[in-house]
């Protein structure tokens, strides 16, 4: 009984290090030096427009955040999300290369556009906030 728990408990340990991924900035990434190579990491930016490059079941892309970039290779059986495209804030999750490379297993992204506040009305442009009820209708002003 005792090697049984001994043995659940060290797959159990073993499975947590193997999903483990620390979630870093690029700038971070580039000052970690050589621990940067033995860690699951995950990095976020913006796909840099005209960077996309797909070659058979893998894509290459640049992240991009404020003045630091990051090439990205991703390989996959599954196809990037429909929302990854160019300029979109894109997730990838992977491992750094020696050669200064992400290689991502997985990767989600988000069309900034999509996702933004909607923009308040002009009132000089004579849109109203109100709400238009039909006649006969109740309404309340606050």
């Amino acid at each position: 009984m005792v090697i049984i728990l001994l043995a659940l408990g060290y797959l159990a340990y073993t499975g947590v290090q193997e999903s483990k991924s620390y979630y870093v900035t690029i700038k971070e990434l580039h000052g970690m030096g050589g621990s940067a190579y033995s860690k699951r990491l995950r990095v976020a930016g913006n796909v840099r427009p005209g960077s996309i490059k797909h070659t058979g079941t893998n894509m290459n892309f640049t992240l991009v955040e404020n003045d630091q970039m990051l090439n990205v290779v991703y390989t996959s059986t599954e196809p990037p999300p429909d929302t990854f495209k160019d300029n979109a804030q894109a997730l990838a999750e992977g491992t750094f290369g020696r050669d200064g490379v992400f290689y991502a297993k997985q990767i989600q992204a988000k069309c900034a556009s999509k996702y933004a506040p909607q923009q308040p009305q002009n009132p000089a442009s004579g849109a109203s906030n109100m709400t238009a009820v039909p006649r006969g209708g109740n309404s309340r002003e606050n």
